[in-house]
């Protein structure tokens, strides 16, 4: 069984009540509940200005502009988190496959997962729901 989203390990906990009044429907759905926004739809799926992506729950810095490309598959995908620490990586072996789930190491947001079909040099892609994430633009 896979580590519960609201484990007490977490540095940055909140009751459910404090999640539902932070998050919006669809961002509580998918950080609290590992939901999945459909491809296509998420604010930052095609977005590609300078900047940095931070935690819909915490603000913890994830994953940088750099390292953003567009993988056609309909969410926001980045080769590498900017400090691997701060990106918890979890087997989820819900709906008849096995993968790799990303969460947010410092408060167990459910980011989305990471694949191996990324580009040079990781070979990775972390495939990350918009609803998850917060735009700071490069100042």
């Amino acid at each position: 069984m896979t580590k519960p989203i609201d484990d007490p390990s977490y540095p940055v906990r909140r009751t459910d009540a404090e999640w539902r009044d932070q998050l919006d429907p669809t961002q509580y759905q998918v950080a609290r509940h590992a939901a999945t926004e459909r491809p296509f739809t998420g604010r930052y799926w095609d977005h590609f200005a300078a900047g940095r992506y931070d935690c819909i729950g915490c603000g913890a810095p994830l994953f940088s502009s750099e390292t953003k490309f567009d993988a056609g598959c309909g969410w926001p995908s980045y080769s590498e988190p900017i400090d691997g620490a701060l990106v918890e990586r979890l087997v989820d072996s819900s709906h008849g496959m096995t993968r790799v789930e990303v969460r947010c190491a410092r408060c167990g947001t459910h980011l989305g997962h990471v694949f191996d079909d990324g580009p040079a040099p990781t070979g990775e892609r972390f495939c990350i729901n918009s609803a998850a994430i917060d735009f700071q633009p490069k100042e």
